[in-house]
């Protein structure tokens, strides 16, 4: 920016997005066709090949982990756009590599198995004298 001493710098939040964006990550990261541990594997060319072949995916899957909540939709193409052209590659890289490790099932889990486990047609524990 001119006119200024210092240098502006913008710093972003990564969140876990909502159910639709979480779908919208999936789709295109399977679109793509290579896991995560094949990527944890890429020597520096490999890397430079799936950029050149997947960088606009891996900068759209970015912004759906910054644009979350009902902003998503609107600023989903600038935010694409600024990450493509004005990040670094190894931010790109290292984001898509934390977030791909967190995007799974496992939260989801322990809440299945508790609504395994429970049965609403049993009287809670407050509820057994009266039995109502």
């Amino acid at each position: 920016m001119p006119f200024r001493k210092r240098p502006v710098v913008l710093r972003v939040t990564l969140k876990r997005p909502y159910m639709s964006g979480q779908i919208d990550f999936a789709r295109t990261y399977l679109s793509m066709g290579v896991t995560a541990e094949q990527m944890a594997a890429f020597n520096s060319e490999e890397q430079m090949r799936f950029i050149a072949d997947h960088g606009a995916k891996i900068c759209h899957m970015i912004a759906c982990a910054i644009c979350v909540g009902p902003i998503r939709r609107r600023f989903l193409r600038p935010v694409s756009w600024f990450i493509r052209n004005c990040v670094e590659h190894r931010y790109q890289i290292g984001a898509i590599h934390r977030f791909v490790s967190l995007m799974g099932t496992d939260p989801f889990t322990n809440i299945i198995r508790l609504a395994e486990r429970t049965n609403p047609m049993k009287p809670r524990l407050s509820r057994k004298a009266k039995m109502s």
